[in-house]
């Protein structure tokens, strides 16, 4: 929204009308030019601002991605080891079971 710069009627006495209404508009198309130039220049920092966000968030989303790709092989070297265990210890009741069931079987046999 400009705004239009006015003088003082003593200055327009002195002056005169037209001297003072070109430096009205000298002022006008002075602080027209430095809205323009401060426009500009406000476009170019959000550009430049916009750009390195841009940077950083893809960055950022790198080194999540790298964290959680180790934290999921983590948790599935981790996984591997308890079914490990599990299938052991599953063997081992089932052999115990086994032979618990053939065994009396076997001695019923053989007596």
């Amino acid at each position: 929204m400009p705004v239009t710069a006015r003088l003082s009627k003593l200055f327009y006495d002195r002056l005169g009308e037209q001297v003072a209404n070109e430096l009205v508009d000298w002022f006008n198309q002075v602080d027209a030019t430095y809205r323009l130039d401060l426009r500009e220049i406000n476009e170019l920092n959000y550009q430049r601002f916009e750009a390195k966000l841009e940077q950083r968030l893809a960055e950022f989303g790198a080194e999540l991605r790298i964290e959680f790709r180790t934290e999921l092989e983590k948790l599935r070297a981790e996984m591997n080891t308890g079914l490990a265990g599990l299938r052991a210890e599953l063997l081992r009741w089932m052999f115990l079971f086994w032979i618990g069931t053939v065994g009396p079987l076997l001695l019923a046999y053989l007596l």
